[in-house]
């Protein structure tokens, strides 16, 4: 006779290991949201093995549907990062990718936090529409070469109740948890190849490299053992990622950096994972410097109903944000401009906020550049001047009087 779920969930708080079917139905949907909770909290103490880890993976990309994308006749890359502030790379990198010939697919989500999500930043743009099909996703791919659109319904439901119950029950922080969820997604989406940006630093998921590392040798060997080859980038948030921080404004960023104007540390990023996803760095380069990853961004937005050349949402108020003193910045603090951003109406406290997409923050001047006293360390975009609280922006940057030399973005590859 089968071990019953408290069973299970008593030898897994015990340190003992769950076969495959017993994960499966620890993760089904007439497992009680309580007890799959007391199993959460299990995993977050005892761990997981890596056998575990992979069967885990399995039962919840077998707990709904899966996107075939065979009928595109190629390989089809996909993306992720794990979140920061001011990362819009999908919208610098897919188009870099499916300018090289290489067919990207990805299914994003909104934001919950500091800013935006992808589709957030997407529906900026006037007309563009996030909620496609598989089939006209699919169709998209093979026409244009890129498609991004909302993850549906029925795609590792297992998952969305999971992240939930971390969510309420303080179990987040494990990285069996953390890495199943980010794969299942991706395996699912069925993609053949996958590039992972790892965030490291005050604004990112994994605060120390130590960590994040160890999500990305996670997410590796689970990828190895789904079949979707996965490269980890481990790469930078201490300060925000280029400068705009919000949704129309990383837009606006992300065609500058199409045009070829980007910031160095955006690009750096973007071209490196574009040659990750394509294995051709030269194409890429190419791609970015000819205008054929612009091109390929205004084919993408029109084709899903957007308006590539439509004025983008305009706060009501933009006001600068002037340095006290002469000097150099030496940081940028990324999780509270992100905050900082947050409060304005860019990202949201909880699921059910709306988004402001025209708010947010522009950054003047970033860790290595010299400021005079009164020059803008960033420009607000708000609703009002009142929503302004200049004290607070400014507060995110360190000055000095020494000149400071900032690292690479890219940290290391792996895989």
């Amino acid at each position: 006779m089968s071990d019953r779920i408290v069973d299970l969930i008593a030898r897994k708080r015990d340190g003992g290991e769950l076969d495959a079917g017993e994960l499966a139905r620890m993760i089904s949907k007439d497992t009680p949201d309580y007890q799959l909770a007391a199993f959460l909290m299990a995993v977050v103490l005892r761990g997981m093995s890596a056998r575990e880890t992979a069967d885990l993976l399995a039962a919840m990309v077998g707990s709904g549907a899966r996107l075939d994308l065979s009928s595109i006749g190629r390989p089809v890359a996909d993306k992720h990062s794990t979140g920061g502030v001011g990362d819009k790379t999908t919208l610098v990198v897919g188009p870099l990718v499916a300018a090289c010939g290489v067919p990207v697919a990805k299914l994003s989500g909104r934001g919950l936090g500091h800013t935006g999500g992808t589709l957030d930043k997407l529906e900026s743009i006037p007309g563009f529409r996030v909620d496609l099909t598989p089939a006209e996703l699919i169709d998209q791919v093979r026409r244009v070469g890129i498609a991004v659109a909302g993850q549906t319904a029925d795609l590792v439901p297992a998952d969305k109740r999971m992240y939930h119950l971390r969510d309420v029950t303080a179990t987040v922080q494990s990285i069996p948890l953390i890495a199943t969820s980010i794969m299942s997604k991706k395996v699912a989406s069925g993609a053949s190849r996958l590039v992972l940006d790892v965030k490291v630093g005050v604004g990112a998921f994994m605060p120390d490299l130590a960590s994040a590392r160890e999500l990305a040798d996670a997410m590796i060997e689970l990828g190895a053992a789904a079949g979707l080859p996965t490269t980890c980038m481990l790469t930078r948030m201490d300060e925000p990622l280029g400068r705009a921080v919000g949704n129309a404004v990383e837009v606006a960023e992300a065609v500058e950096t199409l045009r070829g104007n980007g910031p160095a540390d955006l690009v750096d990023l973007c071209v490196s994972a574009a040659a990750i996803m394509t294995d051709d760095r030269a194409a890429v380069d190419d791609a970015l410097a000819s205008g054929a990853a612009l091109e390929a961004y205004r084919r993408w937005i029109a084709a899903q109903g957007g308006d590539p050349d439509a004025p983008l949402p305009e706060a009501g108020a933009v006001v600068p944000v002037p340095s006290p003193r002469a000097g150099y910045v030496h940081s940028c603090h990324a999780l509270r401009l992100g905050d900082a951003a947050m409060r304005l109406g860019a990202g949201r406290a909880t699921k059910e906020d709306p988004v402001d997409h025209a708010v947010g923050i522009v950054v003047n001047a970033k860790a290595g550049e010299r400021v005079e006293r009164g020059q803008p360390l960033a420009t607000v975009h708000a609703r009002s001047p009142a929503d302004v609280d200049a004290a607070a922006v400014a507060a995110c940057f360190e000055l000095g009087d020494d000149d400071v030399q900032p690292p690479p973005v890219v940290i290391e590859i792996r895989g």
